[in-house]
């Protein structure tokens, strides 16, 4: 098969999976461009931030049309893009094959989702077994997610990143520094990022998530004022209006688009 993203893209916005051996080759080109890519990746405005996909595909057309299609628009998707959906495969698929047509112009967090173990449990492992009969696109789809990045940050102000806050990271030197390309840890700071919520508390407490941590408004206005930030956008959590601010707008939790 033949490297063709435009085509692919145009069968994926149909809801149409592609052939495994197109999956397989998609899958490595964005590899080899995440593997370029830091920790933190610089975005540059005007930019849209998305929240949780999980799945919903014909919400993702929704928001790609109310959005503006890429190129034209820029956007970060800030993880959990699979999951509890009924068309993970093609909403993965298509946000790849964006990724692998303009990488300049769409960055792909990784989220809790993003993970080998979650994916078996919670639908994306499944789909992927129904649609082509074996694992093979689900593991070529989990060795991407090892290399996604694991923040991005906004004109140098705004940070993006699926949970939240660690207490094992005070600067964004510390973010960058950290080993991506793994399976998301049980515990640390890379789990915290993927994991953690914000709550109406002053510091850290314990999360009923059972990993990662709840972080409050002293710790949060903290980590701005320490890293020069104006702002930290996060998904991971269901907002009924769509975005929720917090802490003195020092945080904001992105569902859907914004």
């Amino acid at each position: 098969m033949t490297y063709d993203p435009d085509k692919w893209i145009a069968q994926l916005m149909d809801c149409q999976h592609l052939p495994e051996q197109d999956m397989k080759i998609l899958c490595d080109t964005v590899r080899a461009i995440l593997l370029e890519e830091s920790n933190i990746q610089p975005v540059s405005s005007p930019v849209t931030i998305c929240g949780d996909i999980h799945g919903q595909f014909w919400d993702l057309l929704e928001l790609l049309r109310k959005g503006g299609s890429v190129p034209e628009t820029s956007y970060i998707f800030m993880g959990d893009f699979v999951d509890r959906g009924h068309y993970s495969l093609e909403t993965v698929s298509l946000l790849l094959a964006l990724k692998a047509r303009y990488p300049d112009k769409v960055t792909l967090l990784r989220g809790n989702h993003e993970s080998r173990q979650i994916t078996q449990v919670y639908g994306f492992y499944d789909e992927c077994q129904q649609k082509y009969g074996s694992a093979a696109v689900w593991k070529a789809c989990c060795n991407v997610f090892d290399y996604l990045n694991l923040a991005a940050i906004i004109d140098g102000e705004t940070l993006c990143v699926h949970g939240g806050l660690s207490p094992d990271i005070r600067t964004l030197d510390q973010i960058r520094v950290l080993s991506r390309a793994q399976e998301i840890p049980h515990e640390g700071a890379f789990c915290d990022l993927m994991w953690s919520d914000p709550d109406d508390i002053d510091n850290w407490a314990v999360s009923p998530r059972g990993a990662g941590w709840l972080f409050g408004g002293n710790v949060t206005r903290e980590f701005n004022h320490v890293n020069s930030l104006s702002l930290i956008a996060r998904a991971h959590q269901l907002v009924q209006e769509g975005y929720k601010y917090m802490f003195d707008n020092a945080l904001v939790t992105v569902w859907w688009g914004a």
